[in-house]
């Protein structure tokens, strides 16, 4: 059998293919290449105007997915969205319940300094203004004015009172006094007693009367009370408006369009009047609460507190780190003055979907599931479509301390969470709701076809990596490496992979070294260091298990044969570094009932699907060998030196050859290493890992005293199109010093090892007798009349056996 050809084992990236000389040349791309099915979903979701058409992105990390979805709403964000200004600001009916108020983009912060301005000035005019002489003169004459009518109808009664000889005392208001008078004094307990019954009467009677006219002037003098305070008051708010007012009523101009907020400036007009005090004394205790909050020295109640100010009028596009409960829904702060914890409007403060309201929220779906109440506060949020912001020891306990509760915030966001196919599976499956709010899934791809229009959009896309991670430009033979790598990892020669992370950790590594070299580009040589590099800084496992095998510690042969011993090969993986290495399998046969013990399984170390490779194998040795007859051979099969598990199918063919050289007497080739599963009918299967298995056996043949030009590997015929190997094993088999044959049957792979024909069964179901097949054939042919023989010798001693 021929082998492969140089070309079939790297897919080299010819230069003719890439038209530019450095990636300075080419347009950077503005899309995440080859996902073009996730760009359409998350297209699709944007545009649509429905609630519930929120985005899942699903794929393994490092595919870019945060960075398509910023560069798509970068570039693709409908900019005539209108986007808002929410403010809180207090609600003087009802201080536990804010008021919230909806401002146009950048209205906000205008609001608050206008209100800030007016309350400044209020600050300083209202204590001079109500402290200027012709106020205390207006306020005094009014006073007076009232006094006046208060002691007339006093004196009135009085008047009265001393005709009746009775004297009138008024002491607090409300307080009074009617006193029978002897001459100039009052009559003690004993002159009164001492008047006849007639005088005595007399005094009652006038007393009781006047008793009557004093309680009328009283509510006379009650009602101008009030009426003195209304005129006061009215007073007040004249001069308070004289002040504030056309500023108020200038403001209401300047809002005219925000109803809301015409409301919210009528209602300071009234509140002012009402809570002149606040201006008028001099309140330390205000000042302190103030300094406490970080506010400007004001009155508290007339604050207006900017929850969310956009600067522009651009769509929001908010990306959360960290979705706390509060980081997301917003929280209510408390202020603590002299050992008393206190709140109000002006320290709410806003959370993640409050800044991404009206625009877009991207989260890392797995961050949000593993903070307490954030999934269940965000599908409420998103069925109700407001935010309502309740403080989370509310939710953790049956009591909580009195709090304010703020207006809910109208929601209207496109929420996007990022995460793997795991999670996303585990929602569906679990979650009832997650299918209704999450309605799209972006579903990212791993790898792209590589063709050579896509080659070009791959360079492009380095292109693109290059100017924004701010490193050297690459030159064309630099870009056709990191394509080549890209389809060593994509384990395909005609697909590229789409691990953005990966290539541009790779390129980062490459301009180090370039700089390193003091080079002006990126060449070939410095992406091939970098490589290097990796690899090294990964492979001390590796190295251990080499050493093992260059002393002898590991039993491995690479030249000579041997019956019933094949070399298998195997991949380990030490995180996110792999590397192959060489397996010997050994089969030993016996008189038997024709079973193959896998002594792996026996003593479990085997894994399900090694099993199942083991079993595929005995119903083919069943099929060719003991179609109408019983195999009176048994076998048994191991993993030479492993004391590990093992799964996997892949060693299934190295497997049966090892039985087959058992069984016929021929030995195996040990200077060939082989890999690939096995069907029922003989047909081999690929297998995963086939460039780090050849270069495995590649190594172990350099550690075992160099290369002999005989050995080589043996791999499926459909694995030859994920074969991109290193160059040390292209440049070895260039020279003719190795080999790598593809096999499609096992037949062919028999052929290779035992250095004979297989065989192929006449109409009569024999093979040829020279052939591998034929020989055991023959050999189970002479056990089956051994056994016949043996039989017939039993019989004729005692007739009775059967």
């Amino acid at each position: 059998m021929k082998s492969l050809s140089l070309h079939q084992l790297y897919k080299a990236c010819v230069l003719k293919d890439l038209p530019f000389k450095t990636t300075k040349q080419l347009e950077p791309l503005a899309e995440i290449v080859g996902q073009n099915r996730a760009q359409e979903a998350v297209r699709f979701a944007l545009a649509m105007p429905h609630g519930g058409y929120n985005v899942y992105a699903v794929g393994r990390n490092g595919l870019g997915k945060r960075t398509m979805m910023l560069r798509y709403l970068e570039h693709h964000v409908d900019t005539d969205q209108q986007s808002h200004d929410w403010c809180y600001v207090a609600n003087f009916e009802e201080p536990r319940i804010p008021k919230l108020l909806q401002l146009p983009a950048g209205k906000g912060t205008q609001l608050k300094q206008d209100m800030e301005k007016l309350m400044s000035r209020l600050v300083k005019v209202i204590p001079q203004t109500f402290d200027s002489d012709s106020f205390l003169e207006r306020s005094e004459q009014l006073k007076n004015e009232y006094g006046k009518k208060q002691e007339d109808e006093l004196e009135k009664v009085a008047a009265q009172a001393r005709r009746k000889k009775v004297s009138l005392t008024v002491t607090t208001p409300g307080g009074y006094r009617l006193v029978a008078m002897n001459g100039d004094e009052p009559h003690t307990a004993e002159s009164f007693q001492a008047l006849t019954e007639e005088q005595r009467d007399k005094f009652e009677d006038a007393i009781n009367k006047l008793e009557k006219k004093l309680r009328q002037a009283l509510r006379k003098l009650a009602d101008w009370e009030q009426e003195y305070a209304d005129k006061q008051q009215a007073l007040n708010q004249e001069t308070l408006e004289s002040i504030s007012g056309h500023q108020i009523d200038e403001l209401i101009e300047k809002y005219k369009d925000l109803p809301d907020v015409v409301a919210y400036f009528e209602a300071v007009r009234v509140d002012l009047v009402e809570n002149l005090e606040i201006f008028l004394d001099d309140n330390e205790e205000q000042a302190a609460i103030a300094y406490a909050s970080l506010d400007k020295k004001m009155p508290r109640r007339y604050l207006v507190n900017v929850l969310v100010h956009q600067k522009t009028n651009e769509v929001p596009v908010v990306v959360e780190d960290n979705p706390t409960y509060h980081n997301l829904f917003g929280y209510v702060e408390n202020v603590t003055y002299k050992g008393t914890v206190f709140t109000d409007f002006s320290l709410i403060r806003p959370g993640s979907l409050h800044r991404a309201n009206g625009g877009y929220l991207l989260m890392d779906a797995i961050k949000v599931l593993e903070q307490s109440f954030v999934w269940d506060g965000l599908k409420r949020a998103l069925r109700s479509k407001s935010i309502q912001i309740n403080s989370l020891e509310r939710e953790l306990t049956l009591s909580g301390t009195i709090s304010i509760e703020p207006e809910s915030v109208p929601l209207d966001v496109k929420i996007v969470l990022f995460g793997d196919r795991e999670t996303w599976m585990l929602l569906q499956e679990y979650d009832s709701e997650f299918a209704e709010l999450f309605r799209v899934t972006a579903d990212f791809e791993n790898e792209m076809y590589r063709t050579d229009d896509s080659q070009l959009l791959y360079a492009k896309f380095i292109a693109s990596l290059v100017s924004e991670k701010k490193l050297l430009h690459c030159s064309n033979k630099a870009v056709a490496r990191v394509i080549e790598h890209s389809a060593r990892m994509a384990e395909h020669q005609d697909r590229l992979s789409l691990h953005a992370a990966d290539i541009a950790n790779l390129l980062r590594e490459s301009d180090f070294w370039a700089r390193q070299a003091g080079a002006k580009l990126i060449q070939d040589l410095h992406v091939e260091r970098a490589l290097e590099s990796a690899k090294y800084r990964s492979s001390r496992i590796r190295d251990q298990f080499y050493d093992s095998i260059r002393d002898g510690t590991t039993l491995v042969t690479t030249s000579g044969k041997c019956v019933g011993q094949v070399n298998a090969l195997s991949v380990l993986s030490t995180g996110g570094f792999e590397f192959g290495l060489s397996n010997r399998v050994t089969a030993t046969c016996y008189y038997g009932d024709g079973a193959v013990m896998d002594i792996e399984r026996d003593v479990k170390l085997g894994g399900n699907l090694h099993s199942k490779g083991v079993m595929i194998l005995s119903s083919w040795l069943a099929s060719h060998f003991a179609v109408n007859d019983p195999m009176h051979l048994s076998a048994s099969l191991t993993f030479e030196q492993n004391y590990g598990e093992v799964d996997g199918d892949s060693a299934s063919l190295a497997e049966l050859c090892a039985l087959i050289s058992s069984l016929s007497g021929i030995p195996v080739r040990q200077d060939l290493a082989i890999t690939g599963s096995v069907n029922q009918f003989g047909e081999v299967q690929p297998i995963g890992g086939v460039n780090e298995k050849v270069e495995g056996f590649f190594t172990t043949c350099q550690l075992k005293g160099g290369l002999s030009g005989t050995q080589g590997v043996i791999v499926p015929t459909t694995n030859v199109q994920n074969l991109m190997l290193d160059s040390e094993v292209v440049k070895a088999v260039r020279g003719g010093q190795f080999a790598v044959y593809a096999v499609a049957r096992v037949e062919e792979a028999i052929t290779l090892l035992l250095g004979k024909p297989a065989g192929k069964a006449d109409d009569k179901g024999r093979y040829p007798k020279q052939s591998v097949f034929g020989i055991i054939q023959q050999r189970l042919e002479k056990m089956r009349e051994h056994e016949r023989q043996e039989h017939a010798r039993d019989y004729h001693k005692d007739p009775s056996i059967h």
